[in-house]
């Protein structure tokens, strides 16, 4: 039995997306006094002198400047309240869901929100962001016999999204289920038409890469007030040099502004295609009575 894919699924990166700033720069470094600079300076080295993955390299730092008091991850949860956006963020998340007509609404057409981060999820589960968003997916740590975090118990970079992308297409949200498990395209609940993925730079390649594949929307956005313009320029050569994306945008999400109109239509668009596939399945499926 065929899946209904009516539902829009918007995919969001977090830092210097939905955020002009890291996450751990608000949160975890001036609550546990530890030097910014310091920090992504060891992590830097860990990468570049003894070969670690970006992302292992500062989860293995934070246990290391946090190895005398380690947290616990409700701890991180708390902090997690400190996390500031861009403009629009998170009103936009509602806002978009009313984007749709009441005929898209009749023929159950709804828009899911995800995101999809190299950060901490358990920052983000504590945010404000939370109760908007369907699903979370972000790096994770385990806990030791006294419920302090410890080893990393899940690690996503900048290539590993694209599982979660996968994920959401298939609709097997949960760590136990094996992603690479076979389905066919009409029962996986948000086909990749239906998707819209938000990223800021190179290390979204990749899920730039796969919605350009597979017939998704991708915009790529940047931060209007960086007066070094390195975060436009990343956009602008996403866009205009390396053709991963169509779209560049401001990271501003307030009604009216060139990325939520970007959005509405995108939205608006899916939407219109989906009436368009139900109304031909409808068609294709009637036969005719015979006539006397």
């Amino acid at each position: 039995m065929a899946a209904l894919q009516t539902t829009i699924g918007i995919i969001y990166d977090y830092d210097q997306t939905l955020s002009p700033t890291y996450m751990q720069d608000e949160t975890l470094f001036p609550h546990f006094g530890i030097n910014p600079g310091q920090f992504w300076k060891k992590s830097r080295e860990l990468v570049d002198q003894e070969g670690y993955d970006g992302e292992l390299a500062y989860l293995k730092c934070m246990l290391d400047y946090l190895e005398m008091d380690r947290p616990t991850n409700d701890d991180l949860r708390v902090l997690g309240a400190r996390l500031r956006y861009y403009k629009g963020v998170p009103e936009v998340f509602n806002e978009l869901n009313n984007t749709l007509t009441s005929q898209h609404r009749l023929l159950g057409i709804k828009v899911e929100h995800y995101i999809i981060s190299s950060g901490l999820k358990i920052l983000l589960d504590g945010s404000s962001l939370a109760p908007f968003v369907k699903r979370i997916f972000g790096c994770e740590f385990g806990q030791d016999k006294d419920g302090r975090i410890s080893f990393p118990k899940r690690v996503i970079s900048h290539t590993t999204k694209t599982q979660y992308i996968f994920r959401i297409n298939k609709g097997m949200l949960e760590p136990h289920e094996d992603v690479n498990d076979h389905m066919d395209p009409e029962l996986r609940p948000i086909p990749f038409e239906n998707m819209i993925y938000i990223g800021d730079g190179p290390t979204d390649v990749p899920c730039f890469t796969l919605m350009k594949r597979y017939g998704g929307h991708a915009i790529a956005v940047y931060n209007a007030d960086e007066a070094s313009r390195s975060s436009f320029r990343k956009c602008y050569q996403l866009s205009a040099l390396a053709d991963r994306v169509k779209h560049i945008a401001p990271a501003d999400y307030r009604s009216g502004s060139h990325l939520r109109l970007l959005l509405e239509e995108m939205v608006l668009s899916i939407a219109d295609n989906i009436v368009r596939r139900k109304k031909l399945q409808i068609e294709e499926g009637t036969v005719s009575a015979p006539h006397f």
